[in-house]
């Protein structure tokens, strides 16, 4: 059995919600800097052919009246950011009907079907999604509704969707992205920082914790342009912008999607907030040149950087699996996963309270997941082999699964292999614990389950 490798790489564009996601990061502005802070962005991995030209939608270059107030934005996010602008940067209004078009036909043109159907079989086995939710169709219409701007990384150009003028939400948005222009040049966002697909296949873990290094940067720098330099009109726009706010998609997204979308400019902010409180810009300068490495230390910035993760790793079981079986994916979860399976499933009753989520994730020491998928039947086997700071850490964590496993599945008396179990509609659920470590397997039947647990014992 070999591996699923896919051809395809991932761009990263840096998207620029305007919309629902400026509420959060408003009033955690308010709350940690005394300022306003609006205008969050999101980085997507876009599945492209590593080939593909830059996008080819029809758009329009900045008008001539916006070049003044657009080079007066990027010289005060300058001074604030501290990083020189060391390269011209190409400028691209957009409207909405443009933006639908470069979602479709560029973000998502090689996501196929297909893809998102086997992405739903893996998420809906974590109880993240329903086995029939439409991914796609979802994030076409989701990206479609929520972007206000984004910066192309790969071709160094900022795009703006321009409503009916240049105000107060726009000027955020692009105060924002300027500041990732800044970050790029500089550290570089892609070889610098590992945000690419190379890099985050080996260790998504550390992606997401440096994307909240890149967010939560951008929404500091903001917050501060906008304590700055908006205006009492300013506010009252965005103010105005708010109450008349309708996201419809964004309403209707699975909670563990409207969290993890958070995750980056809430945790993320409150992480750089840490920093700059012990040197201002220089401490997070210093960050950018040893990242994050977990979402643990995101979560936990006083874990930063000398809590770094254990070492888990998982053996290939393709011997030990007939021919049907591919192995689909293998990475680390991390705390914040382990948080939203226990918190964020997508039907209520398989939850657990937040508090109790968050204080079994809180002694997350590594992990390491293998997902096999079997392409004829659809069938999944999910595997997550983990390590906890010590063995009451481990313990909290076997407390709130059991909860979890409970309310999801029926629960056997019965035990395999000293790893307690549970039968799903379609599935068998082994979970095996012993000091501080534990085992979780998902699989369509006992054989399966004896075989992985006798390798991974």
């Amino acid at each position: 059995m070999e591996s699923n490798e896919k051809s395809k790489t991932i761009k990263y564009v840096l998207i620029s919600c305007g919309v629902v996601l400026l509420v959060g990061c408003l009033c955690l502005g308010l709350v940690l800097i005394s300022g306003i802070g609006v205008s969050n962005i999101w980085p997507i991995e876009l599945p492209v052919e590593s080939t593909q030209a830059p996008i080819s939608t029809p758009v329009s270059k900045l008008p001539e009246d916006l070049v003044g107030t657009i080079a007066e934005i990027e010289s005060q996010v300058v001074q604030i950011r501290g990083l020189e602008n060391v390269q011209e940067v190409q400028h691209t209004m957009i409207s909405a009907e443009e933006l639908e078009e470069i979602v479709v036909e560029d973000f998502f043109s090689e996501y196929s079907e297909e893809d998102a159907r086997q992405d739903v079989l893996v998420l809906s086995s974590l109880g993240l999604l329903p086995r029939d939710f439409d991914l796609k169709g979802f994030y076409e219409a989701l990206y479609s509704e929520q972007i206000a701007g984004f910066y192309d990384e790969e071709t160094k150009e900022i795009y703006v969707v321009q409503g009916q003028d240049f105000g107060a939400s726009e000027r955020l948005t692009y105060a924002h992205e300027f500041t990732h222009v800044l970050q790029d040049q500089v550290y570089g966002l892609d070889e610098g920082l590992g945000m690419n697909q190379e890099s985050c296949e080996v260790d998504s873990e550390k992606c997401a914790a440096v994307q909240a290094l890149v967010e939560g940067d951008a929404s500091m720098t903001e917050i501060l342009w906008f304590q700055a330099h908006a205006s009492i009109e300013d506010y009252r726009d965005l103010m105005e912008m708010l109450d008349h706010l309708e996201t419809p998609v964004l309403d209707s997204a699975p909670p563990y999607m409207s969290a993890d979308m958070y995750f980056s400019y809430e945790k993320g902010l409150a992480f750089v907030q840490h920093l700059y409180d012990q040197g201002e810009y220089k401490s997070v300068d210093q960050a950018f040149a040893n990242p994050p490495v977990s979402t643990e230390q995101i979560l936990h910035p006083e874990k930063y950087p000398l809590d770094v993760p254990l070492s888990v790793s998982l053996p290939d079981l393709s011997s030990q699996l007939d021919d049907t079986w591919t192995l689909f994916d293998q990475n680390v979860m991390g705390e914040w996963y382990v948080f939203l399976i226990l918190n964020k499933a997508h039907d209520e009753s398989y939850r657990v309270s937040e508090e109790t989520a968050q204080i079994a994730a809180e002694g997350w020491g590594a992990d390491a997941y293998a997902i096999y998928l079997n392409e004829e039947t659809d069938e999944t086997i999910f595997i997550m082999d983990s390590l906890w700071d010590t063995t009451e850490d481990a313990n909290e964590f076997v407390d709130a699964f059991y909860q979890y496993a409970s309310q999801r599945w029926t629960s056997l008396s019965v035990t395999l292999s000293d790893a307690r179990l549970w039968q799903g509609s379609d599935t068998k659920i082994a979970f095996w614990h012993q000091g501080d470590r534990t085992l979780w397997v998902i699989a369509p039947d006992n054989d399966l389950l004896e075989i992985i647990l006798s390798e991974l014992q």
